[in-house]
């Protein structure tokens, strides 16, 4: 939506666009209320931007093939529910009530949306004890460190030495989280305009930012075994895009690892149409069954310039310390140095020296948390099996959550669903271009226990309500 954001004006075909198959939230009950959840979600995930113009009425009804008397009714609700503010002689504009009234008092506030562990608490506690010692060298200067601390750019750039990717310290940027790093990278190689290349689904968080830095993603659709290369392939020379975002470890949403085989394609594909690519290994370190191969950029041998590795200290340890790197060849960190200041001074040198103390207990720390995630994923599993049973689990065998196929093309109504009664679940298309995936919903299971317990029944409760289901609620308590 960043031509609409632009002008504080939503285009009525992009929105229509965005609205994606909202008619399935009117199937147990009236047509507006389906188009008015849908709009709703837009505001709340992000996708519109709060204070720009809906279009008319009149204009809307006829691009999605309604009688104005729909719109009318849907703005209306929205109006009173806080999400539009109507003047008069003027479109209505988005808003964000002041008191969000999607959920009652005494519904509980759960939420699916992020996929990330609580910290290790002990070690994350002595890793800052100590950092307030080793900051004190730092004390002496302005503390802006543009490609990051020496001590911290030592241990990563010796994790992926240990992974088969040689890296010197001067090979790595490091940077307020990941998607600092993405957006970064964005700003230095891509203009208003230009085509990024995507899986689909993909990270939404990185979906945004394309379209923030004005570029337009290119969706190649993943199979439910991994990646169609050939399609992939088939996109590059077809489009020639001038970046392409993947995500080949523990891919985010789908779980799945792409294979050596495939990787020495891709890199194959990378190296032969010169197509500069992004590599998210932010999730790398939580695979379940099985460890990644080495990364990507080890593939590519000679041009090695192509690939920008992306990594953070989110998933494996906590997303609290907003840390992430990116790992590239000398010249494109020069690049990326030299742009750096026109967007921020560099990383809190702090929670650097408290994620390098961290790094060094990765082989003590990260087996737990792949155990703590085996157990969840299992426990997740059978909560859906037993109160969901016509829902299908995707075959991904790592990262922290399950890319479900729905019965039905009702995401986005069950995510309005589910958020009425306190439960707050993007809805597929968030992962995806266009406004499609609307028979998938990503489902977490980074949450304790009990939480997914109490998540998963509200889950089958809002669903119940969107297909108009007269089953009993469930009474089996697994623990």
């Amino acid at each position: 939506m960043t031509e609409a954001m632009a002008a504080r004006s939503l285009d009525v075909d992009l929105l229509a666009r965005e609205l994606g198959n909202w008619r399935t939230s009117s199937r147990s009950g009236p047509a507006y209320h389906g188009l008015a959840d849908a709009v709703r979600l837009l505001i709340v995930d992000g996708r519109l931007p709060v204070g720009a113009r809906l279009p008319s009425e009149r204009a809307l009804a006829e691009v999605l093939h309604v009688s104005r008397t729909t719109v009318t009714a849907a703005y209306t609700q929205l109006r009173d529910d806080g999400y539009l503010n109507a003047r008069r002689g003027a479109r209505s504009t988005t808003a964000l009530p002041a008191s969000p009234a999607s959920a009652p008092a005494s519904a509980p506030a759960l939420s699916l949306a992020g996929a990330a562990l609580s910290a290790p608490a002990s070690a994350v506690m002595t890793a800052f004890a100590a950092a307030a010692d080793d900051v004190t060298p730092y004390l002496q200067g302005m503390g802006h460190e543009l490609v990051g601390t020496v001590a911290l750019r030592e241990a990563i750039a010796e994790r992926y030495c240990e992974r088969g990717l040689p890296t010197e310290t001067d090979e790595v940027m490091v940077t307020t989280g990941a998607l600092h790093a993405i957006g970064l990278i964005l700003t230095t190689y891509i203009q208003p305009g230009d085509r990024v290349l995507v899986e689909q689904p993909t990270y939404h968080g990185a979906l945004s930012a394309i379209t923030t830095a004005g570029a337009r993603p290119v969706p190649v659709s993943m199979t439910e075994d991994g990646w169609d290369l050939d399609a992939l392939e088939a996109a590059v020379h077809q489009l020639a895009p001038n970046l392409a975002y993947l995500i080949p470890d523990n891919h985010n949403p789908t779980g799945h690892t792409m294979p050596a085989a495939d990787r020495k394609r891709l890199a194959h594909i990378i190296t032969e149409t010169r197509t500069r690519t992004v590599i998210d290994e932010t999730i790398t370190d939580m695979w379940i069954d099985q460890p990644a191969p080495a990364p990507l950029a080890a593939e590519l041998a000679g041009r090695r310039d192509l690939v920008l590795t992306v990594g953070s200290m989110s998933k494996s340890f906590w997303g609290g310390l907003r840390i992430g790197w990116i790992r590239a060849e000398r010249n494109t960190i020069a690049t990326l140095t030299t742009l750096r200041p026109s967007i921020d001074m560099g990383t809190a040198i702090l929670e650097q020296l408290a994620a390098a103390r961290l790094l060094a207990q990765r082989d003590e720390l990260l087996p737990e948390r792949r155990e703590i995630l085996r157990t969840r994923r299992a426990f997740l599993q059978s909560l859906l099996h037993e109160q969901l049973p016509d829902w299908q689990p995707g075959p991904g065998a790592g990262g922290m959550s399950l890319w479900v196929r729905l019965p039905a093309p009702m995401s986005t109504a069950l995510s309005a669903a589910a958020s009425r009664i306190g439960l707050e679940l993007p809805a597929g298309p968030r992962f995806g271009v266009d406004g499609t995936l609307e028979r998938f919903v990503r489902i977490p299971y980074a949450l304790p226990e009990d939480q997914l317990a109490e998540a998963v029944g509200l889950l089958a409760r809002a669903w119940r309500s969107v297909t108009g289901s007269a089953a009993t609620e469930p009474t089996t308590v697994v623990v």
